[in-house]
């Protein structure tokens, strides 16, 4: 069976985003070219790597080159991911690059893996990506521009999830939880 490719250069729209209440939200890459949509489902802490990784990737992109880190103009993208979301995989590995010639950010997100693949995914996870001609990836090519809008929409929507305790650093379900630093006492959010 063929490694099946989602691949988009330049989408009309590339955002992270989410379906279901805080605390029970899965989260979501999604892709549109067109009347073409992809969804890849993902972990909140990938969506908030990718984004970290974005602004440092772009910001020595900058530097390199020696001009002004690039900028979102216009209105930030606030609107929740297109219908139907429908789950292409669940996103494993993922690579981040940059195209000098096109000046295009290049994100890859690989298919997790289980098995024999896993174990050699961990000992070389480009080894691996290569290897596995079963797998499916999702390719996405963007603008600088796009590449800083995705992340800004990306901290926010993780940053709208529950409250962290100041204590454990645990996320406060809306009825309390017991936290490990309060020898066990429930704390609730204070509204």
């Amino acid at each position: 069976m063929a490694r099946v490719v989602h691949s988009y250069d330049d989408p009309d729209r590339f955002v992270a985003g989410t379906v279901g209440e805080p605390g029970a939200r899965t989260f979501f890459l999604q892709a549109r070219a067109g009347a073409r949509l992809t969804s890849v489902a993902c972990e909140k802490e990938q969506v908030m790597a990718l984004a970290e990784r974005l602004d440092v990737m772009l910001d020595e992109v900058a530097r390199r080159f020696d001009r002004e880190p690039a900028t979102v103009t216009g209105v930030d993208d606030t609107d929740p991911l297109e219908q139907p979301i429908e789950e292409e995989f669940r996103a494993g590995t993922m690579t981040l690059a940059w195209e000098a010639d096109a000046e295009r950010v290049v994100i890859e997100v690989f298919a997790v893996v289980t098995g024999d693949q896993a174990e050699l995914e961990e000992a070389d996870p480009v080894a691996a990506a290569m290897e596995s001609e079963d797998s499916e990836v999702f390719i996405v090519r963007i603008s600088e521009e796009q590449a800083r809008g995705f992340a800004r929409r990306a901290v926010a929507l993780v940053a709208s999830g529950r409250p962290s305790c100041p204590f454990c650093g645990r996320p406060i379900d809306p009825e309390g939880h017991i936290c490990p630093r309060a020898n066990g006492y429930r704390r609730h959010v204070r509204e």
